[in-house]
Order: C-alpha cells, then structure tokens, then sequence
C-alpha cells in the first residue's frame, strides 16, 4: 500500500514539476481576460483586501484626530498632508508619530503596518474594530514593557515573519542574519490568484498552444490548483494561511502535498483542548482535518466560495447540502426553531474570539459532549449558550433527549490518551488503529505516544514510519527523540529518501546527533540531502527567537559548542526574556567548566521567571555538583513546590535526598514521580536500587518488572533482571 501511495504522489510531483520548469508569477491581471467572473469574484472579497496601499479608499480607521487610552498608553490617530499617522508608544517607551503605510485586513478588524529601519514592517497594538467603528488594544489589560519580545516593536509584530506569507502572493522573506535585516519581495502586494493556483506564466502561455485548442489537454494546465480536486489536494493550497504552521523554505515546491512546504500543528493539548477542539488561535486545518467529514471527503470549496471568500448558504442550508432534512427540526436540536439555538453551527462549530475583535468557528464539527466536559473539564456548546448552567445541568438533558448512550468518537480515546497516564497507551494504540479516525488524529496519538518512554510506545510509533499519509510519518520520526538512537535509527534512515519534503526533514533532525558510522554509504548521501533541506528549514526561522533557539540546539547536539552559543545568545538578542536560551547557554557553560557563567545565566534567568520549575531545577543540579546541598536542596523544594513536570526531577531529586541521609522524603519522591511517570526508564532503574537499599524487596521487584517491560534487552539491568522470574 505505501509503495503504491509514494509512486503516486512521485508521479503527481514529476508532472506538477514539469509545470514549475522556468515558472514565473505573472500576476491576477493576467487571469482577468479568460476568468473574468472569478476575477470581478475576487476583487470583492477579503483576500483581494489582505494589504493595501494606505489611502482614503482603503483605510477604515478613524483618523480624524481620535484618540485611545488603554493600558497605560496613550495613542492618537490623525492625517497630515494626506497621509495617516498614529502617535504611540516606540521601542524607547516615549510616544513618537508611525505614518501608516499599509492597511492589513479589512473586516472586522483593520491593522495598519509602519516602517523601520533594516527593511522591516511592524504592526502597532491599536487595532480598528470595523463593525463597532472604534480603536482598541488588542493586547486588552496587558501592560507591555517596550523591550518585551510582545512589544509592537519587536519581533512578534513583524510582518515579514509573522504576516506577510498569508497577506501577500509569492513572498520571499529575505532575512540576512549578519546584518539582522530583510529585504523582503513579494509578486503582488495582496493575496491573488496564484497565491492559490501556483505561476501562472507556464499556465498563460499552454493555452495558447494548439494541443490545448484541439483538446489534447495536459490534465491540470500547468496549475497547481484545479477544479475537481480531492479535499486533501486543495487543502495544500489552503494550509498556506489557514493553518498553525511553519514554514519548510523560502523554495516553495509546487505540490499537492501540503507537508512538502509546511509542518502543521497537530491539536495536542499545547494549543488545543485535550478533545481537539480549538484553543489557541490554531485557524481551521488542525480541526477540519480531525473531523468526520473531511474523513468523507468534504472539502473547503463545498462550504467556501474561494474566489468571494463567501459562504456556500446561509444559515442551515449549508448542512442540508449532505444532511437529511429532519436534523433541521425541533426533534432534533430540541429548541425553538428560527432561533440562534436552532442553527446547526451553534451547536456543531463553537466560536472563540480572536485577535479581541474576529470571530472564528471551530471546524472540527463535532456532536456537544457535556458528558466528557464533567469528567475533563473541556468546552461544550450547551453551556457556552447557557453560561449559567453547570456542564452536568447540560449532560442530564442530552440523556433525558437521546438516552445514555453516546455512539462512541474518537474523542473517547483521545481525552484519556492526552493524560499520558499508565493507561494511556491503550487509549492511543486503539486510535491508530481505527481505520474510521483521520490522519491528523493518528499523528496526535503518535505525538502522545512518543512523550510515554516505553517499549511498547516505541514499537508502535515504528509501524507508522511507513504510514499512506505525510502527517503520520512526520509525527513518528519527530516522535523518536525521547527515545535512545540506537533503537530506532535503523527504523528512520529509509525515511531519508521520503517523497515528501517534511519527512525528510524531520529524519535528518533526529539523525543529526548521531555518528555516520551508523550509515551505510547509500544512507550518507541520503543524509547529506536531505541535511541540506533540514539547514535551510532551520535558518529560515532565525530571525524568531525560537528559531534561533532552534539553531542552538541543532549544534549543541552535534557537539559544536562554538555556534550553539552564538545562536542561543542570539536568541536573546531578539528577545531578552526567552530563557530556555539562557538554560542552554548554562548547559554548554557547565560543559565546559566555566561554572561561574552558567551559574550567572540562570540567576539571570530566574530573576525574569521566578516561578519557572525549569529554572530551579537546573540550578538544584548544578548546585550538587557544585557541592553546595544547602542551595541544591533550596532549589529542589522549590522545584518541588511548583510541581515540576518533569520524570527526571523525581530521580535526580530522590537520588540526592538519599545521598544527604532523608530517605523518608527520597521515598515519598520516588512513589510520587513512579505514579506520574510509570514507564521512566530512568526513574523505575534509580528507584528500583533506592527500594532494595531500603530493604523494600517488593516495591523494587514492581520497578524492575516495569524496567523490563520498557527496555528488556539492556545489559546494564541484567542484574536487577536476575531477581525477578521470567
């Protein structure tokens, strides 16, 4: 089955390649004259106003000298010589006049971009809010310091990193890292036609020719994006904006296959509840693509029209499409018809706002489950209608219209799995085999998996590796990283040569920090490529302090200390709080025996994030090498204290509590980290001798049995292993 699917997606690739030979942007008036209907279509809608040039017809704000107190800051808004200007606060925390350039968005919200130095475009807090026609602070009651990294100034209201991919057609970022400066180019200003459909001049010039007037069509026309597509290949062209992504190079590889330019969020509950449903502002390809009916088939355009950005129907007619007249009945939503709760997207796609003024539904469709919402705290529609309502007022209703009974959802192995418990394996393991749940759900699972350090997880992580869809393969080989190389590099190497640009990369991430004697000669030059892929990948985020944290880590891995501290200082450059920098900066310190420096890094770090468990940890375990166990015990009760998450807390911690004589509290340490984290290869080994030290034979045979089952074949344990029966 995965030889066919990759000799497809080959064959799909070598013909949309033969249409980007010599390719060239061409721009949306070149399309009017043949698609004059999509063209009139398009100048109408949000896309075609996605950034403007700032003038009377396009700017919506008024600037008819108002004004905006918020948040310890005032802003003014007014025009001069026909321009338009905001007075705020600038990186020097004193207001200063920024003339507004360009408009960026349109409804119902309207931001405004200025210009700095070093080729960059900054987007100030004060926002427009179209439909209640008044300014507003997006960042509502957060007084933001002028050197913080959320400052409007700084890097995370940038436009050329943050904004403009999505605003504009064909950008190219053009960072420079040693002058710390863009020159950033784009095809067209806003979003046009191929930003969706790809270059159009191979397009423009193919119709022209007489195999194309006789009728011997190429299929596709040299488009990326056609009519008659699968959902999975059209949403390749959505995926560009309407998703949590990042970005694989600045080379955009004209494919139908999304993960070939970008690595999409799945919904884990970093960003999104543990039953998937939207939190963070995530946009719409995390939850359609967990939802039943992307699953079936349905794709944007069945509810979008793409070119007015409109929708298909008003109201329930746009459920009709598929769905059979009597779920649009009182006997089915059970309240009164022709009101708000009788619209199937009231109940099916809850709403969040984002950005303080935008509205977005969430697109996973999914049935309210109050019942799930008693057990795990997550969002359900009937209580975010009846905010007076506890969820078990809800629950109760839904038994009393439907009984109770629930037709069992994914969700029902999800929200168990996302708990990363000792019975969270078999929650996750039935989600990967259940053919009925989509792709996205698969790769959650298998991110969950990889953060559960066990045989078991492991193995089932590598009868993914060759998994039909690019989302799964790439969530497996990331997954990897918790576990020892020597277990799984001869699983991932193959996936040097993936057909799909996301997974190759993410293979050379994971075999970065591993010796090259463990390839064969084929498996060298399989590295070295997709290497380069992974090099360009991780110097195209460098101007975000992630990105650079990023680069750091890469080179501390592979042991070059020299540039894992250029980009982790770097990191801090571009923003002084990011202090898992900081926490890597003292690693490569301590490595190198300049104790005083990684000492001086996190003290730093704590005086910022005094409340950060990583922070005091690290400085418990330098203070034991140090030899200083008052402060090293200082920093483990407070890690203690704020609840660290964290297995190998619990070993260092209970090992050093035994060392200094507290065997009591180093018990309590090691049964409260073995109930968290049960499958800890290294908390059961530290826990499995505290226990026999102890003469608590019993516990520690428990700690063994686990040992065993998460790494059978480790010679170091033979011993433990020689006290159990097989």
């Amino acid at each position: 089955m995965q030889q066919s699917c990759q000799q497809n997606n080959s064959e799909s690739k070598k013909q949309i390649a033969l249409s980007s030979e010599k390719n060239e942007f061409i721009g949306p008036e070149a399309c009017q004259s043949c698609h004059t209907k999509e063209y009139a279509e398009w100048k109408k809608s949000d896309h075609f106003k996605a950034m403007m040039p700032a003038n009377d017809s396009t700017v919506s704000g008024n600037f008819n000298d108002a004004e905006l107190n918020s948040d310890g800051v005032t802003s003014k808004f007014f025009k001069r010589d026909g321009k338009y200007f905001i007075n705020t606060d600038g990186d020097d925390g004193k207001n200063h006049d920024y003339e507004v350039k360009y408009t960026f968005g349109y409804y119902p919200l309207q931001q405004y971009l200025v210009e700095f130095p070093g080729g960059r475009m900054q987007v100030p807090r004060v926002s427009y809010n179209v439909v209640k026609k008044e300014w507003f602070n997006q960042y509502k009651d957060q007084q933001i310091h002028h050197r913080d990294w959320l400052h409007w100034t700084h890097q995370s209201q940038n436009w050329n990193s943050m904004c403009a991919t999505c605003h504009s057609t064909g950008l190219k970022r053009n960072f420079n890292e040693e002058t710390d400066s863009y020159h950033t180019t784009y095809s067209n200003l806003t979003v046009s036609c191929e930003s969706c459909h790809g270059m159009g001049k191979n397009h423009a010039e193919y119709i022209k020719t007489e195999d194309y007037q006789n009728g011997n069509k190429v299929k596709g026309s040299y488009l990326v994006l056609n009519k008659g597509q699968k959902n999975t290949e059209e949403l390749s062209a959505c995926i560009q904006c309407h998703a949590r992504r990042t970005e694989l190079s600045a080379h955009v590889i004209p494919s139908t296959e999304a993960l070939d330019n970008f690595i999409p969020t799945v919904p884990t509950t970093e960003n999104y509840f543990p039953d998937g449903q939207f939190r963070d502002e995530n946009y719409e390809f995390g939850s359609f693509t967990q939802s039943k009916m992307f699953h079936q088939g349905v794709k944007c355009s069945n509810c979008h029209n793409p070119h007015t950005g409109k929708i298909a129907f008003e109201g329930n007619k746009m459920c009709l499409q598929c769905h059979q007249p009597r779920y649009d009945s009182p006997q089915h939503y059970f309240h009164a018809e022709n009101t708000e709760a009788s619209q199937c997207v009231n109940c099916h796609m809850q709403s969040r706002t984002y950005m303080g003024a935008d509205v977005r539904r969430d697109h996973s469709f999914r049935i309210p489950r109050p019942d799930q919402s008693v057990k795990y705290k997550t969002p359900n529609a009937c209580t975010q209608c009846h905010t007076g309502k506890k969820d078990q007022w809800a629950a109760d209703a839904i038994v009393k219209w439907y009984g109770p009974e629930r037709k069992h959802n994914y969700t029902d192995e999800l929200l168990p799995g996302s708990l990363l418990d000792q019975n969270s394996f078999v929650h996750l393991n039935k989600l990967l085999r259940d053919t009925s749940v989509t792709a996205t759900i698969r790769a959650t699972a298998i991110n969950y998996l990889g953060q559960i350090a066990s045989e078991e997880s492991m193995n089932a992580i590598k009868d993914f590796l060759h998994d039909s869809s690019a989302i799964v393969r790439n969530e497996a080989v990331s997954s990897f990283s918790n576990f020892p190389p020597e277990r799984w590099v001869s699983n991932v190497t193959p996936l040097l040569n993936d057909p799909v640009r996301a997974v190759r990369v993410s293979a050379a991430n994971a075999l970065s920090g591993v010796s090259q004697t463990e390839f064969d000669p084929n498996q060298i030059t399989s590295f070295a490529s997709a290497h380069s892929e992974l090099m360009e990948f991780l110097h195209l985020q460098s101007d975000f302090a992630v990105g650079s944290v990023g680069l750091g880590d890469y080179y501390y891995k592979t042991g070059d200390n020299q540039n894992a501290e250029k980009y982790y200082l770097r990191s801090l450059k571009i923003d002084s709080l990011a202090n898992y920098g900081r926490i890597n900066l003292s690693s490569i310190y301590n490595s190198q025996g300049q104790n005083d420096k990684a000492l001086a890094s996190l003290n730093e770090a704590i005086k910022i994030d005094p409340a950060n468990p990583r922070l005091s940890y690290n400085l418990a375990l330098l203070y034991v090498e140090l030899g200083k166990n008052d402060k090293a015990l200082k920093y483990f009760d407070d890690t203690e204290k704020l609840k660290f998450d964290y297995d190998k807390f619990y070993y260092n911690y209970g090992l050093f509590l035994q060392q200094i004589g507290s065997n009591k509290k180093a018990e309590i340490i090691f049964g409260e980290g073995l109930k968290r984290y049960p499958y800890s290869e290294q908390l059961n080994y530290g826990a499995a001798y505290f226990f026999l030290k102890m003469n608590s034979k019993e516990k520690a045979i428990e700690c063994i049995r686990k040992l065993k089952q998460i790494n059978p074949t480790e010679q170091q344990y033979s011993e433990l292993f020689g006290l159990i029966k097989s």
